[in-house]
């Protein structure tokens, strides 16, 4: 293939313009198979520490804990070097982080980057060209999936011949985990992503669903949900010009095919990547973010060329666009609070489609050979190229009106860990202090029958919401949203946003009343209640006429009545969360 060609001289004109003298042999197991295997954990980090040796530009430094038990560690390529992790932060040069196996069966970006890394620093050409660029690679997220190491966990996939396990070595989906952190590795993650601030960030993963021509697909964060001139500038000169590269190396890319269990001629939408997910949660601190999807049914040396072809156009462009992407995410919180509101919920446009001029196999039903039921057949010796919608825009379906401030409550640890973890800045009141705020109560909400990433997921949650004077103890926090982490406020404490921390659980206490009554002692306390507020009565008279399933239910009458009175508990179903207009 014409690609495959230009890529293996692409890598022998690197390897051959060496600026080293080292004599030490950095080819990977990759190449020394022809394409077919993937190195365990330990030869990947052994890699990266013998290449960090032999070449001062590259440092290799551990982060945290993952949940296996080792640490989280990050390859780094300045040209000049870099000793210490501070250096990282401090430096004004564009930053990319690429990240690798976070589902480690989906090892494609793990041997890209060895290449990749090794290449420039043995390149001189490559290092002249990148030298304003400081490039951190997390070599594989995944610890504990990466050492559950097999050969069939990945039953649609076309190689390597061994690779690791999805789940990390608590079973978690690492890419379900960046808002509610409930592993180390993401922890860990924060730490990196937070000391690198990267401009650009790319995530390694291998794509199943469909079948068509390409090896190689993007998913870029959905742009309007990235918003303002940052999400203009991902739509209109990030994405085109990075598929305008990979045409120059005759490398046939499309967006991620969102489509299951049916074919992509009739159009597919473009994934929305809510802050769960890797890019999603990047986007939170303006970052501008792509998911590499290569094809599962491609050969695994094709997908890991194209996946280092890929990886250099990225380089390129955020070197080329440096200083633009700078100015742009400078500016970004201050775009995001000029606007007053927020939106937390979108909606596929579909009125306005991009059409793309798509490369498919022709797609035909057939008796299944197992079953006696039918089965979906792509024909590969039927290629096609077809005018097919990409519902590529999006529409804000929920919006909230951004406040001043939120208050939390002291005592809420896991979500002040996170806040913490995501350097969101508050302070604590020094002593009570009485404010005039808004309360919330959750209103409505549904919840998953099923496990979910440990969870029993809320959603479809809607808020009632007063303004009353509270009076907030020493100890509380207050967190205003003129930061730059302004969207993670807003993401994880609107109890309606998708990805919430009311969503995942966090505030689970407060929907279970902790007080009741006895019908037949109450019955007699309901009575003097009502004796005592006539306005009350008046209310309630007129449900029980107007309501004729309310006027049928002894129960929810007396109910009814206890939720007005000053017995019901004033935390049930209050979130511990406040709002400062």
């Amino acid at each position: 293939m014409k690609n495959l060609a230009f890529l293996s001289l692409l890598l022998f004109a690197f390897s051959c313009d060496n600026s080293s003298n080292n004599t030490l042999d950095f080819t990977t197991q990759f190449e020394q198979s022809g394409g077919t295997e993937t190195p365990t954990y330990q030869d990947i980090i052994s890699y990266y520490e013998k290449l960090a040796e032999a070449y001062p530009q590259i440092s290799l430094f551990s982060f945290g804990q993952t949940d296996s038990g080792a640490p989280l560690h990050l390859a780094v390529y300045a040209a000049e070097g870099i000793y210490n992790i501070e250096e990282i932060t401090n430096s004004p040069k564009n930053k990319i982080l690429i990240n690798n196996g976070i589902h480690p069966g989906e090892s494609d970006g793990i041997d890209a980057s060895m290449l990749l890394l090794r290449d420039i620093v043995q390149s001189d050409s490559l290092q002249q060209q990148y030298k304003n660029t400081i490039i951190a690679v997390i070599p594989v997220y995944n610890v504990g999936g990466s050492l559950n190491r097999n050969s069939n966990s990945r039953a649609n996939q076309n190689g390597p011949v061994t690779y690791g396990f999805r789940g990390n070595a608590r079973n978690f989906d690492l890419n379900r985990d960046f808002i509610k952190q409930d592993t180390k590795n993401t922890a860990a993650f924060s730490e990196i992503f937070h000391t690198v601030n990267p401009a650009v960030f790319v995530d390694n993963h291998v794509s199943n669903g469909a079948d068509y021509q390409y090896a190689l697909t993007h998913l870029f964060t959905q742009h309007n949900k990235l918003g303002g001139s940052l999400g203009a500038f991902l739509e209109t000169e990030m994405r085109p010009q990075i598929e305008a590269s990979l045409k120059a190396k005759d490398i046939l890319i499309t967006p991620y095919v969102n489509v299951w269990g049916t074919t992509p001629e009739k159009g597919f939408s473009q994934f929305l990547d809510g802050p769960r997910y890797s890019t999603g949660y990047t986007s939170l601190f303006h970052t501008l973010g792509l998911m590499i999807e290569t094809h599962m049914l491609k050969p695994y040396k094709t997908r890991v060329t194209q996946t280092y072809a890929l990886l250099l156009s990225v380089l390129d462009f955020a070197e080329n666009n440096a200083e633009k992407i700078k100015n742009l995410r400078t500016n970004a919180s201050a775009e995001v609070l000029k606007n007053k509101t927020y939106p937390i919920a979108y909606t596929v446009d579909r009125e306005n489609p991009t059409i793309l001029n798509f490369k498919g196999y022709e797609a035909t039903t057939i008796a299944s050979a197992v079953t006696n039921g039918k089965r979906l057949f792509y024909d590969t010796t039927k290629p096609f190229t077809k005018k097919v919608p990409y519902f590529n825009n999006f529409l804000a379906e929920k919006e909230v009106q951004i406040p001043k401030a939120y208050i939390l409550k002291q005592g809420w640890h896991k979500v002040v860990d996170r806040l913490t973890t995501n350097n969101i800045a508050f302070t604590r009141f020094q002593k009570d202090t009485t404010l005039s705020v808004t309360v919330q109560h959750i209103a409505d909400y549904k919840t998953n029958k099923t496990p979910y990433e440990g969870h029993y997921f809320h959603f479809n949650t809607s808020v009632s919401e007063t303004t009353k004077a509270m009076t907030f103890s020493a100890g509380d926090l207050y967190i205003s949203t003129q930061q730059n982490g302004v969207r993670y406020v807003l993401e994880t404490l609107e109890a309606v946003a998708t990805d919430s921390f009311f969503n995942w659980n966090f505030f689970d206490t407060i929907l279970q009343q902790k007080e009741g009554y006895s019908s037949y002692v109450f019955e007699d306390i309901a009575e003097a209640f009502l004796l005592q507020n006539p306005k009350f009565k008046e209310l309630f008279d007129a449900k029980l006429k107007n309501d004729n399933s309310f006027a049928e239910n002894p129960k929810a009458q007396l109910d009814f009545i206890y939720k007005n009175s000053p017995h019901y508990e004033k935390a049930h179903l209050r979130l511990p969360v406040y709002k400062v207009f």
